[in-house]
């Protein structure tokens, strides 16, 4: 029976035409209302995205509680910070990350100490971290914890283990306090972590205290000192026990060894008054007298430089070390472990090793394409603006939580 209604099997072409063009309309106004509704919740994530961010932060799944207000979160960055307030992210996720920076070992597996305790707590409390470096600061157990009957002491590490012992939650359990008020260090003579009792142990004992120097650009500028050697600086500050022949050859020491210690020796001087005196099991800081270390195996060049106090010069700001990216603002010389670390800590080398090293705990793996370079880059911008690096863990976090 005709109806009188055409159909697509018996409309003429005209009307079939306008059929379409009205169907097309049609679609067109979905799309766009589509595309507005999207815009309007770009920011909102899917639960398997949230509990993505979760697993990436905090190392662990969240409750199904967490889980549904994280989805709920007006963006996924306010998904992160739900998740950065798991205490897995700072009993696993942070100790982990920062135990290896301790050691000669680059080993996780190391007792809780001075060290790590002051990176979480900085961490935690948005603490400004190129002062990492420099800072009057050290991260304590709060008084009254169960099973934590030791104070802190620059003599052993008792309290920090007694703090793992009992599986006190670090994200709690720790407070600031300066370390010149329970190391007996001078305030001006405090360098943030370089004089913790854990890094002192690890890389002032013995030697010539080149080795935090190493150390420190290896962990914190994400550079070796390989990667650093530059022939081109002047060698006059070049210490004693340096050989010039080394095995023989001057060739060696002019082609590499000068090009590394010309730039390190007077960088290292920052540490001449320091030392790790292993038998009382602390750091020794002795004012205005260079530690003996600075001036054995004197024999091995006699015309080498003997040093005669702390003060410190950064050679790498002309040649090709520039890439480091000094800052501007500094004089790039001083008096001091404090100062020096300053001067590291305030190069786009330093920001650039946080964001990576975080970059790579969330994302578990290093940046590998042109989208995350220019995610990195993003994020040290970021960084650099209050140096907050809880923030970074969020940043990547959500970059990498997946569609």
């Amino acid at each position: 029976m005709n109806t009188g209604m055409p159909t697509a099997l018996n409309e003429t072409k005209p009307a079939a035409q306008a059929r379409r063009r009205v169907a097309r309309k049609a679609l067109c106004a979905a799309v766009a209302a589509s595309l507005a509704l999207a815009g309007a919740s770009a920011d909102a994530i899917t639960r398997d995205q949230a509990k993505r961010i979760h697993d990436r932060i905090a190392g662990v799944p969240p409750s199904d509680a967490v889980l549904t207000q994280m989805a709920a979160a007006s963006s996924a960055d306010a998904a992160a910070q739900i998740a950065l307030d798991n205490s897995n992210f700072y009993n696993v996720t942070l100790k982990n990350m920062a135990m290896p920076w301790t050691n000669r070992a680059q080993t996780v597996f190391a007792p809780l100490n001075d060290y790590v305790a002051t990176v979480i707590g900085m961490v935690r409390d948005d603490v400004d971290f190129s002062t990492l470096l420099s800072a009057d600061l050290v991260y304590v157990a709060k008084p009254g914890l169960s099973g934590v009957t030791a104070s802190y002491s620059p003599a052993n590490n008792t309290m920090y283990e007694q703090l793992e012992s009992t599986g006190a939650d670090l994200k709690t359990a720790l407070q600031g306090t300066t370390q010149s008020s329970v190391s007996g260090l001078p305030a001006a003579a405090t360098a943030g972590i370089i004089t913790t009792r854990a890094a002192a142990q690890a890389f002032f004992i013995a030697g010539t205290n080149r080795a935090m120097f190493s150390f420190t650009m290896q962990n914190h500028l994400c550079h070796d000192l390989g990667s650093l050697i530059d022939p081109t600086r002047p060698p006059d500050r070049v210490r004693q026990d340096v050989s010039r022949s080394p095995g023989g050859d001057s060739r060696l020491y002019l082609n590499v060894c000068m090009g590394c210690h010309s730039g390190m020796d007077p960088l290292t001087q920052a540490f001449a008054y320091y030392n790790y005196d292993n038998t009382a099991g602390k750091l020794v800081y002795t004012a205005g007298q260079v530690q003996p270390k600075y001036l054995i195996n004197s024999d091995n060049f006699k015309p080498g430089y003997v040093t005669p106090d702390d003060h410190w010069d950064n050679r790498w700001i002309a040649g090709p070390n520039q890439i480091l990216g000094w800052a501007s603002s500094s004089t790039h010389s001083g008096d001091g472990a404090k100062s020096m670390g300053m001067e590291l800590a305030k190069s786009d080398a330093f920001a650039r090793c946080q964001v990576e090293k975080v970059f790579k705990t969330v994302c578990y793996r290093v940046p590998t394409n042109q989208a995350d370079r220019d995610q990195v880059d993003s994020m040290i911008g970021r960084f650099k603006s209050g140096y907050r690096l809880k923030q970074v863990f969020a940043d990547s976090a959500v970059y990498c939580m997946g569609s």
